[in-house]
């Protein structure tokens, strides 16, 4: 019996909803309940695609909002210390806008949503 399965599925969306949703985020134009929505409406489309092409099992655990080597980085905590997030990393609670600073290079005095 042939198993089929795909290592991963592409998070952008079709027509880059979640860039669109993310830089509308970083300047300020979106809230995190909207980006987070987006995201949940990509990843429940994905899953639907793959469903309907007949896939014997979907991609899951693959989706970023930024990308996955940054969702590593956070799951173990590795918070470069200029971003001082002692207390949350204390707490094993990376906030949202610290991994976005850490992915885009930008310090905390530049603000939350890191518009760099």
């Amino acid at each position: 019996m042939t198993v089929s399965h795909i290592l991963g599925y592409p998070r952008i969306g079709a027509q880059r909803e979640l860039k669109k949703a993310t830089e509308a985020y970083w300047r300020g134009e979106l809230s995190r309940e909207a980006l987070e929505s987006e995201g949940k409406t990509l990843r429940r489309r994905h899953w639907q695609a793959q469903f309907d092409a007949g896939l014997d099992y979907v991609s899951v655990g693959d989706f970023a909002f930024y990308d996955q080597v940054l969702n590593v980085s956070v799951l173990l905590g590795a918070v470069p210390e200029r971003f001082n997030a002692q207390d949350e990393i204390a707490h094993g609670d990376i906030d949202f806008d610290t991994a976005f600073r850490m992915a885009r290079g930008a310090s905390p005095e530049r603000g939350a949503r890191c518009g760099v």
